[in-house]
């Protein structure tokens, strides 16, 4: 019995080693150069709605079942969604917006699992008519996804969905002009 109680133990001790020396925040960003004034790009992403014409999880559901509470374009603002499993079901508010250079929200994951993190789009100018768009979120890492970052990474599994919306809203947005 004896023998039982110190292996637990120590496979406790080991444990809360591996969740202090895990990351305990993730950072994610990406950015695309897109050829059109800063003003139009900035209006056009400040909507959420808009976000259904080039997000790469609208494309993985279609039938996706959406939701909206507010006046979108403005603090407060709240796009809801349900999915399949690829994309889940939670929830986006509009937290802040700086005029012309960013938009905050706080993303409620509610399904598969419970997160909350921060995201942000920001916009500014660049050489020409061109805008720099950089699309992120960040948050922190609970208890058990704190150990799962030991052997996975945040930035492997949600960077290339940034590049993939990044590129389809370069696309959009150019194709308007």
């Amino acid at each position: 019995m004896m023998t039982f109680i110190y292996i637990l133990a120590a496979i406790l001790v080991l444990l809360i080693i591996l969740y202090l020396i895990a990351p305990a925040r993730y950072d994610v960003s990406r950015n695309i150069l897109i050829n059109r004034p800063p003003a139009v790009v900035f209006e056009y992403l400040k909507y959420l709605k808009n976000q259904d014409e080039w997000s790469p999880w609208a494309k993985r559901d279609p039938d996706m079942k959406k939701e909206y509470r507010g006046t979108d374009g403005t603090v407060g603002f709240v796009s809801s969604w349900e999915g399949n499993k690829e994309v889940g079901a939670g929830e986006q508010e509009i937290t802040r917006i700086q005029e012309g250079s960013r938009i905050e929200s706080e993303l409620r994951f509610l399904k598969p699992w419970k997160s909350t993190s921060d995201a942000y789009i920001e916009v500014e100018p660049a050489a020409g008519d061109a805008t720099r768009v950089r699309w992120g979120f960040s948050g922190q890492n609970g208890f058990p996804m704190r150990l799962m970052m030991l052997v996975m990474s945040m930035d492997k599994m949600v960077g290339k969905d940034f590049e993939e919306g990044l590129a389809s809203l370069k696309t959009r947005l150019e194709s308007k002009e």
